[in-house]
């Protein structure tokens, strides 16, 4: 027996313990509402999500094609649709998942208004919107069973037991979200903090980078800062934790490095002998030997293998890293988060370049052997012209004729229709699939689609609609594409919870139920 029809008798049975004064209540539309909210809480949400994650994770393991995606959402209804599409093109939601963007938070969800991505938004805004994320995804729930319990209730015979065989096998559009907690706003406690607040919102898996916290920036902008690794380590620490304290036993954690992009130190790291973490981190600052005599006021030293060494500090009172050090630090970073608790790995990097992340990957695998990542299939890469340039390169390094392309210019249209932007393009496409089983990548996002999207259809609505063609901008772009590929949100009344809240009146009113789906809703038009 269904779920669904366990309740109904459930609710029956309580109906007659309570006597008479439940008798106006139907346990069928009760058992409806329930199944309309499965999850109760965002910590249900969390241990759900987290047990998928972890499943997901041993099957790419065993398969390097079962790859996951996801692309960044900064508002509940963009995360809903993104739902709603998925499931009405692929009837499923299998290895889909959700991504919260400090820096779509940063831009889009402070009170302050539009903020650079360098921790200054209110950290509170994380998990509120976690929190609306799953809120609109528990309302997709809801209205697409309100819609099989409408059909069911007006179906007869074979058409009534595959509706009920749909309901009680019903895909929930709930699924995983990964939730960047940027540095942790603050140290290891206040980290914690946040990280309490993201789980019980819903967030069963955090990621976390090892930028200090108050000089934090875009992992694509230059001036980071990094700490040294027992200080993000006690940050991970915290993470887990918080997980443990909340009962999200497998919880995962995302350990991002911004160590290739990131030249200087804040702190010199402690040491207490050769070779200890301390001292590896210690080993990549930019730093001159010089004789006792040689010392200045205020100079910091530090002392290897019988050596004093002077490392260079700025005008700022940070420390500066040997150049070509970035994927060593890389690495080590990797290595050491993984030996520390963390699940799955973050390498920010300047390019999309399979070979690159690969190699890192490689080096990780020889400590970790299943070590893998989740990618940012950044925005903020020129993804088209870095494309054509590695084609290039490797047309030129063959020895082929690369006359006829200008290697600067080749983001020019006039290449569009050429080989090589036609190779470029198809290595784009084939990217997620290719660096999943070469470079060891287990999930594919794109930080901030949805931003980008959001611009471009709004300008292509404002030239139509402002310009001479007037409302046939709206409808011809709009609202005729939205009926044709049947897009949920055409019935904008429906998605907005019409449609919920008259059975509600019809449970809770009966005949007296003055609801506002009838023949006079224009939404019939649809």
């Amino acid at each position: 027996m269904s779920e669904y029809q366990n309740d109904i008798q459930a609710i029956a049975t309580l109906k007659q313990r309570y006597g008479s004064g439940w008798d106006a209540i139907n346990p069928e539309s009760a058992a409806r509402m329930r199944a309309q909210n499965r999850f109760k809480t965002g910590l249900d949400i969390a241990r759900y999500t987290a047990a998928i994650m972890r499943r997901d994770m041993a099957n790419y393991d065993a398969d390097p094609s079962k790859y996951t995606q996801s692309l960044g959402c900064w508002h509940g209804f963009i995360g809903q649709q993104k739902l709603i599409s998925i499931k009405k093109h692929f009837n499923s939601t299998d290895r889909r998942y959700l991504y919260l963007s400090g820096w779509m938070i940063a831009a889009l969800r402070s009170e302050f208004g539009p903020l650079p991505d360098q921790s200054m938004h209110e950290k509170t805004a994380v998990p509120a919107l976690i929190k609306e994320l799953y809120t609109f995804l528990r309302q997709a729930d809801a209205r697409e069973l309100g819609g099989l319990f409408r059909q069911l209730d007006a179906a007869e015979g074979a058409a009534k037991a595959a509706l009920q065989e749909k309901i009680d096998n019903f895909v929930t559009h709930v699924v995983p979200i990964i939730a960047d907690i940027d540095a942790g706003f603050g140290n290891a406690e206040a980290t914690y903090l946040l990280a309490k607040q993201m789980i019980e919102a819903g967030a069963c898996c955090i990621q976390l980078e090892n930028q200090v916290s108050d000089e934090k920036q875009c992992g694509h902008q230059d001036g980071k800062v990094t700490v040294p690794h027992e200080d993000f380590l006690a940050k991970i620490r915290a993470v887990r934790y918080a997980f443990l304290e909340l009962g999200v036993d497998d919880g995962v954690i995302v350990a991002r490095t911004d160590s290739l992009g990131a030249g200087l130190t804040k702190q010199i790291a402690v040491t207490h002998e050769p070779g200890d973490l301390g001292d590896q981190y210690n080993a990549f600052l930019d730093a001159e030997e010089i004789a006792a005599a040689e010392l200045k006021n205020g100079d910091v030293v530090i002392q290897r293998n019988g050596k004093l060494l002077r490392p260079k500090r700025l005008a700022s009172n940070l420390f500066q890293f040997r150049e070509g050090t970035g994927e060593a630090r890389c690495v080590l970073d990797c290595i050491t988060s993984l030996q520390n608790g963390a699940d799955l790995l973050w390498i920010e990097t300047e390019k999309p370049h399979i070979g690159q992340i690969g190699g890192m990957v490689k080096e990780i695998r020889k400590v970790i052997p299943n070590a893998k990542l989740v990618y940012n299939n950044s925005p903020s890469f020129n993804w088209t012209l870095n494309f054509r340039q590695q084609v290039y390169d490797g047309m030129k390094s063959r020895g082929e004729d690369v006359s006829a392309y200008d290697r600067a210019h080749l983001m020019s249209a006039e290449y569009d229709d050429s080989i090589l932007a036609k190779v470029a393009d198809e290595r784009i496409r084939t990217f997620q699939a290719d660096a999943a089983r070469e470079a060891g990548i287990f999930h594919h996002l794109i930080t901030l689609p949805t931003y980008h999207t959001a611009a471009l259809s709004t300008d292509n609505l404002a030239k139509e609609y402002f310009g001479n063609q007037g409302m046939l901008g709206y409808v011809a772009g709009v609202q005729r594409k939205e009926i044709r590929q049947g897009i949920a949100c055409v019935k904008h009344q429906n998605m907005s919870g019409s449609d919920i809240g008259d059975d509600h009146k019809e449970y809770f009113s009966g005949e007296a139920a003055l609801k506002a789906g009838g023949k006079h809703n224009t939404m019939n038009q649809f």
